[in-house]
């Protein structure tokens, strides 16, 4: 009995022990690879570093092979242009069709300020409208004109927001949504463009219609793919240092119809311009208007400039070169011009009633001040009375 006893007694020391290794050597292991994934982290860092750093340069090198092809079609198109017969075609343009141009600049710009709109709702903010379409406007028009929408259009946007309470990564939060809605306009009127006008399209890009098709109902099957994923579930990108939360089925809807009236508008700016395009089909022409401005985009160019014209004067099929770039130049000054120099004039204004009121407001505390220092102290404002009177004097 002794020894049964003493046999389980040892037969428990050994599983002790063995047990005590054990977890001795799980702990050795997990120390191992602690310092394996402390080894590798630097060496991940500096593995996405270095890919982050090539597709900089690649995307780099591919907007100034654009940009150079761009300068390069431009310069040949544009040198083959008389002149007189230019200045004889912008004079040829009617009031109709400047009018019609002004309205659809409008029509456009107003849907830029539900860009905005839609990206406060998706952040949960509450702004006014009014300083909403403020922002959006003059944030739009600036980066427009001046390229860069990130830095420009992102610095407007956060000095009239900033006033409102927004913080900087708010701000950033709303450019980001904005933007997107942006390309989904982008991106929903040429894949509709390629799906329901294929035969137009194909005698400018010269692919068979087939084709055009094809490449449409991916585009926008890659939109409804993206409808059907963020409605499963809440989605989160990463941008830059945060988190950004992606707008459900509904809001993302919203976005998509927002940049389409956006781009289809701009898009009719430039066509009411155009002489005799009666016989050229609208959405053929909306979808190598946007497919021009994606390009300007990527080139970097402020504007597009450039490269958007080069675009647009490869691809429409319009017999006179002058009567083209003609209307390319007053679409600028409608659609680019004008509206940034009503941008400076608004920011200008609002800087101005800015400072008026914050000094109408210290006036006013002045004033209150002063009140409740005569109700305390009134030999103090009989004083003030009688040195106002013997200044007088």
């Amino acid at each position: 009995m002794d020894q049964g006893h003493d046999y389980l007694h040892g037969h428990r020391e050994e599983g002790r022990g063995e047990g005590l290794r054990g977890l001795a050597r799980r702990a050795v292991r997990v120390t191992l690879a602690s310092k394996l994934d402390a080894r590798r982290r630097p060496q991940d860092h500096a593995l996405r570093a270095r890919l982050q750093t090539a597709g900089q340069i690649i995307f780099g090198l591919f907007s100034l092979l654009i940009a150079a092809i761009s300068i390069y079609i431009l310069i040949k198109v544009v040198s083959a242009v008389s002149l007189g017969a230019l200045r004889q075609a912008i004079a040829a343009t009617g009031i109709d069709q400047i009018a019609l141009a002004a309205f659809f600049t409008i029509l456009s710009y107003l849907a830029l300020t539900g860009y905005d709109g839609l990206a406060l709702r998706q952040l949960q903010l509450r702004v006014p409208y009014k300083k909403t379409a403020l922002a959006s406007f003059t944030s739009y028009a600036v980066s427009f004109t001046l390229g860069f929408p990130l830095i420009t259009g992102g610095t407007v946007r956060y000095w009239i927001y900033s006033q409102a309470g927004l913080t900087a990564s708010k701000v950033a939060s709303l450019t980001v949504i904005a933007g997107v809605t942006l390309w989904f306009g982008m991106i929903f009127v040429i894949g509709a463009g390629l799906t329901f006008h294929a035969r137009e399209i194909s005698e400018i890009n010269y692919f068979w219609p087939f084709f055009n098709v094809v490449i449409g109902i991916a585009i926008l099957t890659a939109i409804l793919a993206y409808l059907v994923w963020v409605a499963i579930r809440r989605r989160q990108i990463r941008f830059k240092n945060f988190y950004l939360e992606l707008p459900g089925p509904t809001l993302t809807i919203g976005q998509i119809i927002l940049g389409v009236i956006d781009q289809s508008a701009a898009a009719a700016a430039l066509y009411v311009l155009l002489p005799n395009h009666a016989g050229f089909d609208y959405f053929a022409f909306a979808a190598i208007y946007v497919f021009a401005c994606i390009l300007g985009v990527v080139s970097n160019a402020p504007g597009g400039i450039g490269v958007f014209e080069a675009v647009m004067l490869k691809a429409v099929p319009i017999g006179s070169g002058e009567a083209l770039l003609a209307s390319l130049v007053l679409f600028r000054v409608i659609y680019y011009l004008i509206p940034f120099l009503f941008a400076l004039a608004f920011l200008g204004a609002h800087e101005g009633f800015r400072h008026w009121n914050s000094l109408r407001e210290a006036m006013r505390r002045s004033e209150e001040e002063t009140a409740l220092e005569d109700e305390i102290n009134p030999l103090r404002r009989f004083y003030r009375i009688i040195r106002g009177l013997a200044s007088r004097s």
